[in-house]
């Protein structure tokens, strides 16, 4: 349940920085700006919706705070970081520096989405129990 919500969205997230990567490569940078601000804030409010919703309950209910949540919660501040400085160099026109910090982001990125859906998510989803459908219904209202 959590699982499928959750890694759903990562496929969207996914989609908007490739629209907006290919946006850029075919010298289109207004539309490159626009689709990668929603892939920022896209990206913004699934962390937003872990950090403030999933890891919360999960460390409520099984007393684990210093865990696998943790270790999220550092990588988005690294990933977050990451897309500040692609958001400056798109503004700056800087488009070398966008692609290449773009290429570690995703490698991050996808690194980081994997751990979530293949060991945390499976997690959470066992803990919540009957609760999963409650908790997703949450995170949708959040969006």
């Amino acid at each position: 349940m959590i699982l499928e919500f959750m890694r759903d969205d990562h496929r969207v997230c996914d989609h908007l920085y490739t629209d907006a990567e290919n946006a850029l490569a075919a010298k289109n940078s207004d539309e490159a700006k626009r689709l990668f601000g929603e892939f920022y804030r896209a990206t913004n409010h699934h962390f937003d919706m872990e950090e403030n919703e999933l890891f919360v309950t999960f460390e409520k209910r099984t007393g684990m705070v210093g865990g696998p949540t943790q270790m999220m919660r550092y990588e988005h501040q690294q990933l977050r970081a990451q897309l500040e400085t692609m958001q400056k160099a798109l503004d700056e026109g800087q488009y070398d520096d966008f692609f290449g910090i773009g290429e570690s982001m995703m490698i991050m990125l996808q690194q980081h989405n994997m751990k979530e859906e293949q060991m945390l998510y499976p997690m959470i989803d066992r803990v919540l129990g009957g609760d999963a459908q409650l908790m997703v219904q949450t995170l949708k209202e959040t969006a």
